[in-house]
């Protein structure tokens, strides 16, 4: 195909994924992608995703080639794709945590403008003169017969349950992630503390064993790496290969970083 460049920046992303002789994969129940920055994992999940029509909630940077590109492209599928399939990436769950805290910080302004209107409803010396009126009448009644905290909590809708960044993160995959999907995950791991990519290792897991689903994991979290039965694209290999999680460099230093402390583990 040829492509004229005229005022163009980049021809991303031609020549990103092909560049470690990565031309085809094959697809396991759970596929992982494992890279440094800049090996292409994101660019693949991007790619199947646009090719397959998966939904996803956030945006994303698409050059001038990306369409040229992905109509290059072609895949085989055993069966149709079902409909809660999706590409959850950084940004999707980004969003939700800014979500989550944007509606409790809206919440408490709330709050604080109902003890003003509380106040005034209270002590009003309030005259029915038109049905337009009506709504201000309720108030007024309801602010005489109420305590202010039950007024406050009558007209307040609930907070959402506060919850740590992990904890929000983990709950937008639990809540993404339904039974006999296919799911494009971009890192994962981040926001996650190791505790909760534990958890989140366990979920994947299950979800693929006991529920029918299907992932594509783009990660360089260790536990990640561990899932059981996955088959790992190494795309930092000059050219792309198969491995065993045990083998990869970056678990590798994690490895040898623990080996060289392990006598300050066991007090020795």
């Amino acid at each position: 195909m040829s492509q004229k460049r005229t005022c163009y920046d980049t021809y991303y992303p031609f020549q990103i994924i092909s560049k470690h002789n990565l031309r085809m994969l094959d697809f396991e129940p759970v596929t992982i992608l494992y890279g440094g920055n800049g090996s292409g994992k994101t660019t693949v999940l991007n790619v199947i995703a646009e090719k397959l029509g998966l939904n996803r909630d956030t945006i994303y940077n698409r050059s001038n080639f990306f369409e040229a590109y992905t109509s290059l492209c072609s895949f085989k599928i055993k069966n149709r794709i079902p409909k809660d399939s999706r590409i959850i990436t950084s940004d999707d769950v980004f969003d939700f945590m800014l979500n989550l805290r944007s509606i409790n910080n809206g919440i408490d302004v709330k709050r604080e403008e109902l003890f003003d209107d509380y106040l005034d409803a209270k002590y009003s010396h309030f005259q029915l003169k038109s049905l337009d009126d009506y709504e201000q009448l309720k108030r007024v009644n309801m602010s005489r017969r109420s305590t202010q905290s039950k007024y406050i909590r009558k007209n307040l809708p609930d907070n959402v349950r506060e919850h740590s960044n992990g904890e929000s993160a983990f709950i937008y995959f639990t809540d993404k992630i339904k039974e006999n999907s296919l799911y494009l995950l971009d890192e994962p791991e981040n926001s996650l503390s190791p505790q909760k990519q534990q958890e989140l290792l366990r979920f994947l897991e299950d979800s693929a064993r006991f529920f029918g689903c299907q992932f594509i994991i783009a990660t360089h979290s260790p536990f990640l790496l561990s899932m059981r039965g996955a088959k790992i694209y190494d795309m930092d290999e000059e050219v792309a290969d198969i491995k065993k999680w045990t083998e990869l460099e970056n678990v590798r230093a994690y490895y040898e970083f623990f080996k060289k402390h392990e006598n300050e583990f066991e007090g020795k």
